[in-house]
């Protein structure tokens, strides 16, 4: 019988308290792995701690760090990992680069959101990959866009890095899967978090129509005629985490309710 059973298992969660990441940290805790959220806000880190299971003696913590400055991110979970310390799932999660046509980005809107998504994935599966080699066990697991099958409109920077994100993942999966470590990317649609209130609010702003009317607009895209929730995002990067989905590399899965024009 495949398990599902994350106990004795370490969960690092980045951008993890709010949205997709907290849910994702949430129902990983849930199949009862010990929970490291990561974020810059050490307030809102708190209060998502809050909320995670414990039932299974989970023991979950928190580091701060800003995804902005790479750097931060290194030191926190290098220090995180100075004990022995091993962190066998990886959820790579960061905000969105701003909306906008890619035709009037800055050049270093690119590489701030380089930064901020690839570099600091990288930085994240480079330290953790050593401990999950010596484990025979790790998932890495990016949360990144369906933009990397069809381009959405206007989000050209992200599009862009987006992209880019599950280009390396791919690399990194045909690279660590002799390990026992699988690398996969979930790709959310429209998702009910403060980052499609964003796209609403600035499509509003740019093109003069109705939020009901934007919100009218995004669902007719949907077969399913609504948006996600973060918690069935979360069930995918969960199923992904356990030992069940261990057959599971290099895949890069829509959670969209169909939206995506390509198989």
């Amino acid at each position: 019988m495949l398990s599902f059973d994350l106990s004795g298992k370490t969960a690092l969660v980045a951008g993890s308290t709010q949205g997709i990441g907290l849910a994702s940290a949430q129902q990983l805790a849930a199949f009862g792995a010990d929970c490291v959220l990561i974020a810059r806000k050490e307030a809102s880190l708190k209060a998502a701690l809050a909320t995670l299971d414990t039932a299974k003696g989970q023991r979950h913590s928190y580091l701060v760090a800003d995804f902005s400055e790479p750097e931060t991110v290194r030191a926190a979970v290098a220090g995180f990992l100075h004990d022995d310390r091993v962190i066998h799932i990886l959820v790579n999660n960061s905000g969105g680069p701003p909306a906008g046509p890619v035709t009037e980005a800055a050049p270093e809107a690119f590489l701030s959101a380089f930064r901020q998504h690839l570099v600091c994935n990288h930085i994240l599966a480079t330290l953790a990959a050593p401990g999950m080699k010596q484990a025979g066990y790790g998932r890495i697991i990016n949360i990144i866009s369906t933009s990397v099958k069809v381009p959405l409109k206007n989000l050209g920077v992200s599009n862009t890095i987006r992209g880019a994100v599950a280009s390396w993942a791919k690399t990194m999966a045909n690279e660590l899967g002799q390990f026992g470590i699988t690398v996969n990317s979930v790709l959310p649609g429209a998702t009910a978090t403060e980052r499609l209130a964003g796209i609403i609010g600035n499509k509003v702003s740019g093109t003069g129509m109705t939020e009901e009317a934007v919100t009218r607009e995004m669902l007719g895209e949907i077969p399913a005629k609504r948006f996600g929730r973060p918690e069935e995002i979360a069930a995918v990067v969960a199923f992904l985490a356990t030992p069940a989905a261990a057959y599971v590399n290099g895949t890069a899965i829509p959670v969209d309710g169909g939206r995506t024009g390509a198989i």
